[in-house]
């Protein structure tokens, strides 16, 4: 994932540029950026963020930058922003999103005489220099931004930041979000989290609309192309990924979460616990509309301790990353002694990560943990917005199972300790028919009991239970045709 943040502003910027760019952190963990447009044109810096919070890699920066306007960005893939030279003039861009057509269109371009593009390690191009290549084909900006829109198969949202001004365009479908603000005193800004302005003195003004685009100066916000009909914005922003602060159409995550914890509730009628607690951080707010609900005390067994391991301290490496989880976590003994909990997470993918805290409290001295997932059981990889580390479908835990549950190979897709798929053979991703993926996903069918119920077993939960799709849902209130579901039921 990631996240991008834009002002213009007739005072100078740059502490709003950099505060703001940092509330994005929890979207991404590798690269961070900030480009601010200065009297001698434009002034960018970027620095790796895997191991070292924003902040601290860009405190020395914004002392030597100034300017009124300028964007930043938090990104897991590319390092951006980008500054471009091109026929509509000197621009600076950023992006979040994906991009499935990749190999077709840098073809495409080279073949149209683009010429070349600057190769990353490894032989990768640069998505947002990509994109500029596509807006740098249009007449102006505009219509540049409309060209990428089209062509691009997966999702991109973007910002140009121009002498004039600054342009942000969301998603074609609105995959995710882009909302703007304004401050008194003549200031607009471009985000894509709501949360991410309000401590710098912005005010939550609108949130464009799918495929919008909207050109901003110092003194008003204009729509320069409207929005889509069609929006398919994804609904693990309010499961997981977003932060509990931020307001989606409308619908604030620490609101939803808790009512689909108060949902998830009305299952466990009969179940007898001590204790409700979440999987720290995005599991709490879940388990507190469950606690509320269910009358059941909720308690943190487990405390994240945040001052030496922050959110960015994620490294690539699977095995590495799981230690790192576990030290985060610092056991209270008295009250996990002798008690019973219901656990919720926001979500299960691989299953490590919980299966292991579970056996910690287990060690800790609790009796029995029953696990409780937000959501229902992840059975696609995205194809839209990279918000897992997976590199394939078959590091899923479900498809694991449904493999096994299935007569196939158990061994393959389990994950080395890189990361990738240890003996996985990419081309088998398919092999397990669509309408039997979509019978395990189906939470009626006997074939979802038995995956569920094999879930369980090998992360050993004394028991589990995934949200359903429906109620995650009517927790969400949003219009179902306008939200994307794929990874839950591979429905396009």
């Amino acid at each position: 994932m990631g996240g991008i943040f834009g002002i213009v502003s007739n005072e100078d910027c740059v502490m709003d540029i950099f505060f703001g760019t940092d509330y994005h952190s929890h979207l991404g963990t590798k690269k961070g950026g900030m480009c601010i447009l200065g009297d001698g044109g434009f002034n960018r810096t970027i620095h790796n963020i895997e191991n070292t919070p924003f902040r601290s890699k860009f405190e020395d920066d914004i002392t030597e930058m100034r300017g009124k306007a300028g964007i930043g960005a938090i990104s897991d893939g590319d390092p951006q922003p980008l500054t471009v030279l091109s026929k509509q003039g000197d621009y600076a861009i950023t992006t979040v999103g994906r991009i499935n057509n990749k190999a077709d269109i840098v073809k495409e371009l080279i073949y149209d005489g683009h010429g070349q593009f600057m190769s990353m390690s490894g032989g990768g191009i640069n998505n947002t220099e990509l994109v500029a290549a596509l807006v740098s084909q249009g007449k102006n900006i505009e219509e540049g931004i409309k060209n990428a829109q089209k062509k691009i198969e997966g999702s991109v949202t973007i910002m140009i930041l121009t002498k004039e001004g600054l342009y942000a365009a969301r998603d074609k479908l609105g995959r995710t979000p882009l909302i703007i603000g304004k401050k008194c005193g003549d200031s607009y800004c471009a985000a894509s989290e709501s949360f991410a302005f309000i401590n710098i003195g912005y005010k939550y003004k609108r949130e464009l609309g799918p495929g919008e685009i909207a050109f901003l100066t110092s003194t008003e916000e204009r729509t320069i192309s409207p929005p889509g009909d069609k929006m398919r914005i994804c609904t693990f922003l309010w499961t997981y990924f977003g932060y509990t602060t931020s307001i989606y159409e409308g619908k604030n995550v620490e609101k939803v979460r808790n009512r689909n914890g108060e949902i998830l509730a009305r299952g466990d009628k009969d179940l007898e616990v001590d204790y409700v607690s979440g999987v720290p951080d995005s599991g709490i707010a879940h388990a507190l509309g469950y606690s509320n609900a269910s009358r059941i005390p909720y308690a943190r067994p487990l405390i994240k301790y945040t001052p030496t391991w922050p959110r960015s301290f994620m490294p690539q490496n699977q095995k590495a990353r799981n230690l790192i989880a576990k030290m985060k976590l610092v056991p209270v003994f008295q009250i996990i002694k002798d008690k019973r909990f219901v656990l919720i997470d926001d979500s299960i993918v691989r299953g490590t990560q919980l299966s292991e805290t579970v056996a910690y409290l287990i060690e800790n001295g609790a009796r029995e943990i029953h696990v409780r997932s937000a959501c229902p059981p992840i059975m696609y990889g995205c194809k839209y917005l990279n918000f897992s580390r997976s590199v394939s479908d078959m590091e899923l835990i479900t498809r694991r199972c449904i493999r096994e549950l299935e007569g196939m190979d158990e061994d393959a897709g389990k994950s080395s300790d890189s990361g990738n798929p240890a003996g996985f053979d990419s081309e088998k991703q398919s092999d397990i028919p669509s309408e039997v993926l979509l019978e395990y996903a189906d939470a009626s069918t006997e074939r979802h009991r038995k995956m569920v119920n094999l879930i369980e077993k090998k992360l050993n939960f004394d028991s589990l239970r995934f949200q359903t799709l429906e109620d995650v849902i009517e927790s969400v209130q949003v219009d179902r045709c306008k939200l994307c579901t794929y990874c839950w039921n591979g429905k396009e």
